[in-house]
């Protein structure tokens, strides 16, 4: 049975996964037929393979990102997470932009995610 546990590994596995861009990492996160979902408005990108190859074609620069996230609600096999994902500046500590995620997860028996999608917003950084 899901559990928080379970779904916040996942989710550190996650965020693990796009800060090395392993190919292994990233594809052991998802099933062999899932469905990745940038957000709802994308066009979905199906299948294991089909995943890890979009996560390597769109990469972003090494040490000008983290991000935090949390489960927020388990239902069965499917779970709902909330957090932050934080873009830096070239010197990797001023904060570039911030943005609010909700990640729609739903999983398989082997605690693979089979489909994904996600929506955020950009939240407004004060300048001082």
């Amino acid at each position: 049975m899901l559990d928080k546990t379970m779904v916040s590994a996942w989710l550190q596995a996650y965020v693990r996964a796009w800060k090395t861009y392993d190919p292994e990492a990233i594809g052991n996160l998802f099933s062999e037929n899932a469905i990745y979902l940038y957000s709802p408005f994308h066009k979905p990108v199906r299948g294991r393979a089909a995943i890890v190859a979009s996560w390597l074609e769109h990469r972003d620069t090494s040490r000008t990102y983290d991000a935090h996230y949390d489960p927020v609600m388990i239902d069965g096999k499917r779970a709902m997470s909330r957090g932050s994902s934080f873009y830096f500046e070239a010197d990797s500590v001023t904060v570039k932009s911030v943005w609010s995620n909700i990640f729609l997860l739903s999983f398989d028996d082997d605690g693979h995610c089979s489909e994904y999608c996600e929506w955020y917003v950009m939240r407004k950084i004060k300048q001082s």
